[in-house]
């Protein structure tokens, strides 16, 4: 239930966001899984070892049993809409993390298609943006390729469904590991922690959108007198509320169940 925002992790935490993450990102992994492996073996505690038994009630919905795998150091970031640090990126140099863009784009536009725009992984702090050339040096071109080639065929497949659901994927990022030498995806997938999810109805073109994410928590961060260091400062009851209420209506949307709480 813990949020970070600006690489701070909040002393506030949201009810029942964990598992709205956990289960969307399971379902995603089953509606994906013709697109690329991953990592998803189960989230019934069930199906967990006979070790965590007595912890199944703290467990259930919050929890998935994975594969072991190799985590790579980069975050595969695919961008479909201009907004956020790309669109101040835009505004400064005309284009998206080193990517060339033609003049003319408003604050949130639909990009003509999607970028890949990857992320050196820090271990503290912020993740450092380089480009599809230092991933190549990082991974080997091989690899990098398959980065971003499963990358853009994900975003592709999800935002394409989600816009049928009424929600707008403005942007995600993934992760990726080494089972042996299979890559597979691994973490979250399309959550509101990874992903901007915009209310397709609501979309207008020259204007910030209202999400379904944790830009609501953003813009209220945003709004303070705070130098975006720790520690990150306590959230009001009302904005945690709303926060809750975003998160489960993403979750609704997409999948269509009431389960995730």
């Amino acid at each position: 239930d813990r949020l970070s925002a600006f690489d701070c992790i909040l002393p506030t935490g949201i009810p029942q966001k964990g598992e709205v993450l956990n289960r969307l990102s399971a379902w995603w992994f089953e509606h994906t899984a013709a697109i690329t492996p991953n990592h998803k073996l189960g989230i019934e505690p069930g199906a967990f070892p006979d070790i965590l038994r007595p912890f199944e009630d703290i467990l259930r919905g919050r929890a998935m049993l994975a594969r072991k795998a190799r985590p790579l150091p980069v975050e595969c970031v695919v961008r479909g809409y201009l907004i956020g640090s790309g669109w101040k990126d835009y505004t400064r140099t005309g284009g998206v993390c080193g990517l060339p863009l033609h003049p003319g784009y408003r604050l949130a536009d639909r990009l003509e298609q999607p970028l890949f725009t990857p992320a050196r992984k820090a271990d503290t702090g912020h993740d450092e943006n380089i480009s599809f050339e230092d991933v190549a040096r990082m991974v080997g071109p091989s690899l990098a390729e398959q980065l971003r080639s499963v990358s853009l065929a994900l975003y592709a497949h999800a935002s394409q469904y989600a816009r049928q659901r009424g929600v707008i994927i403005a942007d995600t990022k993934f992760e990726f590991g080494l089972a042996g030498d299979e890559l597979i995806l691994i973490d979250e997938l399309f959550t509101p922690d990874s992903s901007r999810f915009w209310p397709a109805a609501e979309y207008r073109p020259g204007v910030s959108p209202p999400s379904f994410d944790k830009q609501y928590v953003r813009d209220y961060l945003e709004s303070l007198a705070w130098d975006k260091t720790p520690p990150a400062p306590p959230l009001p009851e009302d904005v945690v509320r709303k926060t809750t209420e975003k998160y489960a209506e993403a979750y609704r949307r997409i999948t269509g169940r009431e389960d995730s709480a």
